[in-house]
C-alpha cells in the first residue's frame, strides 16, 4: 500500500481500449491478486475474459478500479462500505468519481499538448 501523499500520483491512463491486468496493476497502484479478489467482491467489476480466461480491463473498469482503490485505502471503507457505497446513489452524493474523470481527462490533454508542442 502506498503512503497516503502519493495515493493522488496515479499515472494517467493511455488512450487504449483494452488493458492486461499487469497494466491496471500498474495503472491504479494495486497488485493483481488484489484485483481478481476485487472482482468476486464488487459487481461493477466484470473485465471482458478472453482465451485462456485472460482478463482485459476497459477504461470504465480502470476508473472504477481507481474509485474503489480511494475509497478503501483514502476514506478507509471496508469492502462492505465501498460495496455499498458504489451500489447506492453515488452520483447524489459523491462527487469523487466526476473529480477524477476531469482530472484524467486534464492530463490526457495535456500530453495531447504536449505532443502537438514538440511537431
Amino acid at each position: 500500500m502506498l503512503e497516503p501523499s502519493h495515493n493522488n500520483e496515479l499515472p494517467a491512463i493511455p488512450g487504449k481500449r483494452y488493458f492486461t491486468i499487469g497494466e491496471v496493476s500498474e495503472l491504479c497502484a494495486v497488485k493483481p491478486h488484489v484485483l481478481r479478489y476485487w472482482e468476486q467482491e464488487f459487481p461493477q467489476l466484470s473485465p471482458v475474459k478472453r482465451r485462456g480466461n485472460r482478463r482485459y480491463y476497459q477504461r470504465q473498469d480502470v476508473l472504477m478500479i481507481r474509485q474503489i482503490r480511494a475509497l478503501l485505502y483514502d476514506q478507509g471503507f471496508t469492502i462492505g462500505g465501498a460495496r455499498q457505497r458504489l451500489s447506492g446513489d453515488e452520483a447524489k452524493d459523491d462527487g469523487s468519481h466526476y473529480k477524477q474523470l476531469i482530472r484524467q481527462t486534464i492530463a490526457e490533454l495535456e500530453e495531447v499538448l504536449q505532443v502537438l508542442k514538440t511537431k
